[in-house]
């Protein structure tokens, strides 16, 4: 009597060769559709986004006396009051030290209106979203283009600061856009993240407000980064992405010199990427948002 074979079962594949699950699978499927749609909403609702672009400008300064203008002199104010920090309080000598410090602190001015915007747009505009079905990531996309329109303008404070200090005239300020349009996907990704966020806890917008003012001094705006030779504190700036922003602004307008290039390549793709993540989880809580507010 012979003795039966046993059936020998087949090893089991790798996980990196195992096919899908369909709950993983659907998951991957669903970041993809989120995002597609959350993208072909920013770009297909032009007419509603230029409405509430002109509807926050013109909510902006519209009860002051001066109206528009405080947008050019704003940041002429924080140049002065960064200025007698830095020169007189610090005691430090720096050339030319009003364009210095302007450089950085008026791109910064337009990233910080535009995340705190951005974060409350949602909230903001309780009743309209109760009241009429729209895509809701309109509201932070509108914030952070009304604040890149600020931006703008200041830069006419910008060209005015160069009649005491023509020799940082350049041909390097063609690639002030260049610049702006990293920082602006990376606010808006931002903008978009804390918008959604903000909804559910409102605890985001006031913890937001002191962690940006952490952030702008560890940030190189009232400093260089060679000012910190040998300091430890280096490294966190190099994980810091408005190091290269605000240094890559203040090489064009300050320095007669080129922006760092690879460095910007590399903020913009993740700014990309952290762009793309921002939409999912906006879409993915988009639909509590009427319940919430």
């Amino acid at each position: 009597m012979t003795t039966p074979v046993r059936a020998v079962p087949k090893p089991r594949p790798a996980a990196a060769q195992r096919p899908l699950g369909f709950r993983e699978l659907f998951r991957r499927l669903e970041f993809v559709r989120l995002v597609t749609r959350g993208s072909v909403d920013l770009r297909t609702r032009g007419r509603l986004l230029q409405h509430l672009v002109g509807t926050d400008l013109k909510r902006t300064h519209a009860d002051t006396v001066v109206g528009q203008l405080w947008w050019l002199i704003d940041p002429f104010f924080s140049m002065a009051i960064y200025s007698i920090l830095v020169t007189v309080v610090f005691a430090k000598s720096l050339v030319d030290a009003p364009l210095f410090l302007f450089a950085a602190i008026l791109p910064w001015q337009w990233f910080q209106t535009a995340l705190q915007d951005a974060t409350t747009s949602v909230t903001g505009r309780g009743n309209l979203i109760r009241q009429i079905q729209f895509p809701k990531i309109i509201l932070p996309a509108a914030s952070t283009v009304a604040a890149t329109m600020t931006f703008g303008f200041g830069l006419i404070s910008l060209a005015v600061l160069y009649i005491p200090y023509p020799s940082h005239l350049s041909p390097w300020l063609l690639m002030l856009p260049v610049v702006g349009a990293v920082q602006f996907v990376f606010t808006l990704a931002l903008g978009i993240l804390f918008s959604a966020l903000n909804t559910f806890y409102r605890d985001v917008q006031n913890l937001l407000r002191h962690a940006v003012r952490i952030w702008f001094y560890m940030s190189p705006a009232i400093y260089a980064v060679s000012d910190l030779k040998g300091s430890p504190f280096r490294f966190v700036l190099a994980l810091n992405p408005f190091t290269y922003i605000l240094t890559s602004y203040r090489s064009i307008a300050y320095y007669n010199s080129p922006p760092d290039f690879v460095a910007l390549a590399i903020v913009l793709g993740i700014s990309f990427i952290l762009l793309a993540l921002s939409i999912w989880v906006f879409k993915r809580l988009e639909t509590s948002f009427a319940k919430i507010l």
